[in-house]
């Protein structure tokens, strides 16, 4: 049986009291949203807080709100089923999509959208129990020199597997913390950086506090697609967000085409979204467009064997969940997740 380590747990009524608490205990202390991916870490060792503070009773965390440019503002304790079902993110069908596959139904009634930002990269070399790791040495990113996955490397590649990631920076969405120094605004573009160990631009102490996504175009088209083991429960092998806007002519602009589960943060397949962009969705050489784009994103991804699952497949699947995703986007056929 794995158990808990001892901690205390704490429950902030306030957006400052939680402030409060993880500046008192520094290092110590550790946030606690839904708990589906801290509780089984910290069961497995990988964290060892001596203080949690549970953030389900901090009011300024909730809520679903329209914002006046018509975007939408959402409170970083919002669930992923109800993120999933909300009616103002159905115009957003990447991220309801996202949030409907995280997971299974009775994890994603207590996960959290801010906790699936902010989720900790994963390697099957470090998602492992503590006896396990320490037969193997440990490895790069938690008590070890060695990386397990590139022989010789000195820089942690465990993967970015959390599904509304890719949705969100497809979205153009902006993250609002909160901490010690005060609130700022990160761009999600630049809140993610390729280090396995830690993959996020946040500071000490720091909350995420909520999401804003900027209003959808009146022609806003987009899908997510993601490979798994099984159909409910598991993290990505792959996941594909697609997003753009289709003018009244059926030419795609402001396209972008966002990969996860590869490397240390979601990555942006360029060339791909440069064959889109202008793209006439009713020209006879449409289908030569789609094929020319999987074809760019194969060529820019190359999965390593970080998580569970061969990677040359994962490899091979990229250009099928890109084809598969953008007929999604485009309305023709449903959400993406079988393999």
């Amino acid at each position: 049986m794995l158990r808990l380590p001892e901690f205390t747990l704490t429950r902030p009524e306030s957006l400052d009291a939680a402030l409060a608490l993880l500046k008192e205990h520094g290092d110590a202390a550790l946030p606690i949203a839904g708990g589906t991916d801290l509780v089984p870490n910290m069961k497995h060792g990988l964290f060892e807080p001596k203080v949690v503070v549970s953030l389900a009773d901090v009011p300024e965390l909730h809520g679903v709100e329209e914002t006046a440019d018509g975007g939408l503002r959402i409170g970083a304790m919002t669930t992923i089923a109800s993120l999933a079902v909300h009616d103002a993110v159905q115009r957003y069908p990447v991220l309801a999509q996202a949030a409907s596959l995280i997971a299974g139904p009775q994890l994603r009634e207590v996960g959290t959208l801010g906790g699936n930002v902010m989720l900790d990269t994963r390697c099957q070399w470090y998602n492992q129990t503590y006896f396990w790791r320490k037969a193997l040495g440990y490895c790069l990113k938690k008590d070890g020199t060695e990386c397990h996955v590139v022989k010789g490397g000195k820089k942690c590649v465990a993967a970015a597997s959390n599904d509304t990631a890719p949705a969100l920076m497809s979205l153009g969405a902006v993250l609002e913390l909160a901490g010690p120094e005060g609130a700022r605004e990160v761009p999600i573009d630049e809140f993610y950086v390729a280090d396995g160990i830690v993959n996020r631009d946040v500071r000490q102490g720091e909350l995420l506090v909520a999401v804003r996504i900027p209003a959808p175009a009146a022609g806003h088209r987009s899908a997510y697609g993601k490979l798994r083991t099984r159909g409910s429960i598991d993290f990505p092998l792959l996941g594909v967000a697609c997003s753009f806007d289709l003018d009244a002519a059926g030419v795609i602009a402001n396209a972008d085409l966002v990969v996860t589960a590869l490397q240390a943060r979601p990555t942006r397949a360029r060339k791909a979204i440069a064959l889109l962009e202008g793209a006439d969705t009713s020209s006879e050489g449409f289908e030569a467009v789609i094929a020319a784009v999987a074809a760019a994103a194969h060529k820019q991804c190359h999965p390593l064997p970080n998580i569970p699952g061969d990677h040359e497949y994962r490899r091979e699947m990229v250009p099928v969940y890109v084809t598969r995703t953008l007929r999604a986007a485009l309305g023709e056929s449903g959400p993406v997740h079988h393999i």
